[in-house]
């Protein structure tokens, strides 16, 4: 069995139980940690992610990160000088996560979002260079009053650290790990 199909089947299991409705924000966040280089099986595969979501009588929406950043920045007053000269765009980096946090601020109403939704995001890895996941998860988890769920494109070293695409140090988190290995 492909590490995709296991992870969705460790996902399967996780989300059929039942959920407790006193946990943080935090708390609420849920990992599926995939090696980076099964980004393309693993969106192919989403809709069984949503699938086992509803089997288990959640509502499942779909959050896309991959063209967020090209969104944002093309219509920037400056937007080709910082094509040019990218070391210009690091002091409006803050404002891309308000345009993120504002963009999914709009969705979740227009979906409306409840305590029984799973909101999965996919697409984090498109944030390699610009912001921290740990960052945009902060300020997106509280907004989420069912579960957060985040495609993670990296390993986990240890117990709730997490590297994204192994590119530097990751940081640790209460978000629960999903990975193809583990079983609930």
């Amino acid at each position: 069995m492909s590490r995709v199909k296991q992870l969705i089947q460790s996902y399967s299991s996780y989300i059929s139980v039942p959920w407790r409705s006193d946990t943080a924000a935090a708390q609420r966040v849920i990992f599926c940690v995939y090696n980076e280089n099964e980004e393309l099986r693993l969106r192919a595969k989403v809709d069984e992610f949503e699938l086992a979501t509803q089997r288990s009588g959640h509502v499942w929406v779909l959050f896309d990160l991959t063209n967020s950043f090209a969104n944002w920045l093309a219509p920037q007053r400056y937007a080709k000088s910082y094509y040019e000269k990218p070391h210009l765009l690091s002091p409006l980096l803050p404002r891309y996560l308000t345009y993120i946090t504002e963009e999914f601020t709009t969705f979740l109403a227009a979906k409306q979002v409840s305590e029984n939704s799973v909101v999965a995001i996919q697409g984090v890895g498109t944030l390699f260079g610009f912001l921290k996941v740990k960052e945009v998860v902060d300020k997106l988890a509280p907004l989420v009053k069912g579960r957060l769920l985040v495609f993670f494109p990296g390993d986990m070293p240890s117990p709730n650290n997490y590297r994204l695409l192994d590119g530097y140090d990751g940081w640790n988190y209460l978000a629960v790990p999903i990975t193809a290995d583990k079983e609930f």
